[in-house]
Order: structure tokens, then sequence, then C-alpha cells
């Protein structure tokens, strides 16, 4: 196999002793670190938020007399999974509504548009707990939140309601029509994206993020100052961006330039920046996404489920074929990715350019988990906390239930994982070494109460919006 097994090149770091740690104890670590260490009948000892023993059991056992144990026999233990593009308003709450075979344009502003424009508060906290309590019950323990029209706050709370992990972030764009939605001055857009990513500094279990619509509705200014405040503020950026052919079609013919070469020209490209999609780029904007660094955060579902050709266009594999290249996985919205499963997005992207290209190789069942775990944290700036199972990271963890039947007879467990069992067979996640998922099931909510409150604000959402539906 491809895995390099391990049974003593880890260990024990830190004074915590028996008493102040738990031990997840007896399953198959797939560490997801650079050597793809998996250590069978391993432990994963945690004290607080922290990973501060990896190993054998009987080795954990023994550096931790007395810690109390989490029963992770018959499981495969992979670290959480990281979802770099994700929307947790408007879409969750009237998932599955959008017909299918809708222009692009007429879903946007036939149906997003004025959903988002009826959202109330309780509907953004509800949307975004709805969401976050999905993604940690496929296994994600890390999310960028891809933009929030009107109430961030009431976001995180809903976020912080579920347990999980995330970056948040407050649409804005400066379009030069006063009648646009959610439109203003580049200056107000700049002061209302600095307020939020102060109160939610870098370090804490949400960070603030500078966050624009991206697409060809930003003015130089905006770009511009976005990038600065980001660089000022130590934290991250994101965008959309070349989705399908009509951003590059708009920036030629507003600047001469593409968009990734606009940007370049702007100095808005570096490590702080995540591209969302980032689909059909040309050769010289490949290269510039390599030169500085900068991240893309890949949607797969999105683009077929909208016809996006990112099959024949997409430039994954050229990112990936070069050491410089920073590459995440995302799911996007709820009617379009429709399920923020990373492990999905992984599986597809591993077959699409594959098929594409003719090409089994080209990505594989490996590379697509790294770009779920080690390198989508690296790619949105969190590789230092979490993605691989290390000591000294954050306890982000997944056990997958090896007793299900996708898991009979035991192979491979990377491409088992990818190609065979997915996100179906997910037993528990810990998100900083809190348990947020028991049985498959997050332990954070009422189930059938929010079930009931989903099924209500869907209602009132789309009457209010003058949507309907059958």
């Amino acid at each position: 196999m491809n895995n390099r097994e391990e049974s003593s090149a880890s260990g024990v770091r830190g004074t915590a002793t028996g008493a102040d740690v738990v031990l997840v104890a007896g399953g198959d670590v797939l560490c997801c670190d650079e050597a793809q260490t998996l250590v069978r009948t391993g432990a994963i000892a945690i004290a607080g938020e922290t990973i501060v023993g990896v190993g054998p059991l009987d080795q954990m056992r023994q550096g931790f007399p007395g810690a109390r144990e989490h029963d992770a026999r018959d499981c495969l233990v992979t670290p959480g999974f990281v979802n770099a593009h994700q929307h947790l308003t408007g879409d969750p709450l009237v998932r599955s509504t959008i017909p299918d075979g809708l222009p692009s344009h007429e879903t946007i502003f036939g149906w997003a548009v004025p959903i988002h424009a009826q959202h109330t508060p309780d509907d953004d906290e509800l949307s975004a707990l709805v969401a976050s309590v999905e993604a940690l019950e496929c296994g994600v323990t890390t999310l960028v939140e891809a933009g929030t029209v009107a109430d961030p706050d009431r976001v995180v709370a809903g976020m912080r309601a579920a347990g999980i992990r995330g970056t948040i972030g407050r649409w804005g764009w400066d379009l030069d029509d006063p009648a646009a939605p959610y439109a203003a001055p580049a200056d107000e857009v700049l002061d209302r994206l600095r307020a939020l990513c102060e109160r939610y500094p870098p370090g804490g279990d949400i960070v603030g993020w500078v966050t624009l619509v991206g697409h060809d509705l930003a003015t130089d200014e905006l770009l511009g100052g976005a990038a600065d405040l980001a660089r000022a503020l130590g934290t991250g950026m994101t965008l959309h961006i070349s989705p399908g052919p009509g951003d590059a079609e708009a920036y030629l013919a507003r600047c001469g330039r593409r968009p990734v070469e606009h940007f370049a020209d702007l100095g808005m490209l570096g490590r702080h920046l995540l591209l969302g999609h980032a689909v059909h780029l040309s050769d010289a904007e490949v290269a510039l996404v390599l030169e500085t660094a900068t991240a893309v955060a890949f949607c797969p579902w999105a683009y077929l489920r909208l016809a996006q050709g990112a099959g024949p266009h997409g430039r994954i594999p050229e990112l990936l074929a070069d050491a410089r290249g920073r590459v995440a996985l995302g799911c996007d919205s709820h009617n379009a990715g429709d399920r923020p499963d990373v492990l999905d997005a992984a599986k597809l992207t591993a077959g699409l350019f594959g098929d594409a290209r003719l090409d089994p190789a080209l990505v594989g069942a490996k590379r697509a988990l790294e770009m779920a775990t080690r390198l989508g944290a690296e790619a949105i700036g969190l590789g230092h906390e979490t993605g691989s199972i290390e000591i000294g990271k954050r306890a982000d963890l997944v056990l997958h239930d090896l007793t299900r039947t996708e898991w009979l007879p035991y192979g491979n467990p990377v491409l088992q994982l990818v190609w065979g069992a997915g996100s179906r067979t997910v037993r528990d996640v810990f998100v900083a070494g809190r348990q947020v998922v028991a049985g498959g099931r997050a332990t954070t909510v009422d189930r059938a109460a929010v079930r009931a409150q989903a099924n209500e604000a869907r209602r009132a959402l789309l009457a209010r919006a003058g949507i309907d539906v059958a």
C-alpha cells in the first residue's frame, strides 16, 4: 500500500498527566501527515483541545496511565475534513428548490437574490446551524464561510451552536448602480469588513475574513483595499472568480486583462488570498497563482450541477503538479453543490480529471484526500492547527465505522475511504477535543426541534420572497 505503516516513530509531548488526557483508543489512525502515516491499533492522546500523543495503543497507555478512553476499536481515525468554500445562508433553508436547467443569471437574480433579501436574522442563524450540523455529520470540522449578506454575528451563533470551527465574512461590492442590492461605497464596505474581522480575530474558533462577492462586482479601489486590509489584519481573504467563462469576458471588456492578471496588477495576489472556484484560468493566470502562492477552493459538484465545464477546463491538475500549488476543496451552496460533504467532493475531483484527460493517476485518491485534509488546511492558512493528526495540532478527529458494509472486507484505507465508504460511515467527530457527533448524529442540537424550525422557516421565507413552488 502507499501508506507508511508506523509502529514507533510517534510519541508523547508535554506534561499532561493521565487524568488530564482522553485516549481515542484502539482504531487504525490515518494521520494524513506528509508521510501518510498509518498506525495500526493506535491511539491519539488529547489534552484539552490539543493532540499530545499519537502512536500504538500500548505505547499511549504507558505514556498516559489512568487516561480516560474513547473506544475507537473497529474504526479508522482521520483528521477532520476542511471545506474551503461553503455558503451558510440563503440556500440551506431552501435546498433542492431552485429548478435544474436555469441559466446562472436567472438562478442568481430570480432565486438567490430575492431569497437573501428576505432572510431575517433568525433565518441566518438557523440556516448556519442546519448547514454546520450537516457538515459535521459528514466529518467536516473546519469550513470557510463564503460570504454572509446581512447578519454575520447570527451566522457565528449558528456555527458555534453546532460546534464547528471556521471563518466568517460579510459580502461587499461597490457597483455604480445605487439600486443594486447590498452595494455600498468602497470605504463603507471596507469599514464593515474591518469591524467584523476585529470582532473575530485570528486564533479563535471563528475567524473573521475579508470576503467580497468577486466576479466583476468590485472596483479597483475595493479590490486593492480589501487585500491591504487582509494583510494588515493578518487574516485571510476570499472572493468568487471564474467558475465559468463569464468573468474573464467581463474583465477583458472592462480593463483588457483576465481577472487574475488584473488582480496581480493591483497587488492582490498572495498567501492571504483564497480564490473561490478559479476554474477557467489561462496558462498565464495559472502561472501567477503559483508564483504568488495564492490558494484555490475547488467545488466540483457545483460545476457539474451548473454545467460550467470543470472537467475539460479546470486547472487543478496543473496546480497540484507544482510544489507551490495550494488547493483545497469546497462544496459551495445547497442549490449547487447540494451537500457540504468534502469526501464526496474529493471523490469527484479524483474521477473528474482522470476521465477528462484520460489519465486515472492525474489526481487519484491519495491526493484527493490530501486536499480534504492537510493541503486544504494549508490552503486556508490553518495548516499549523489542523488537517493532520500530529502532536501539537488541534484534536479535530473523525472516526469511521469499519463494521459498516462499505468497509467489508477492509482493504487500503485511503482507496476505500475516498472511492467507497465516503462520509456514510462517519461515526464520531471531535472538534478541538470536544465530541460533537456520536453514532453519526450531532450531539449539539435537538434534531426534532431543528427539523420543525427549518421546515417552517422554508415556508415563510419562500412566501416573503414571492416564490411559489410545487
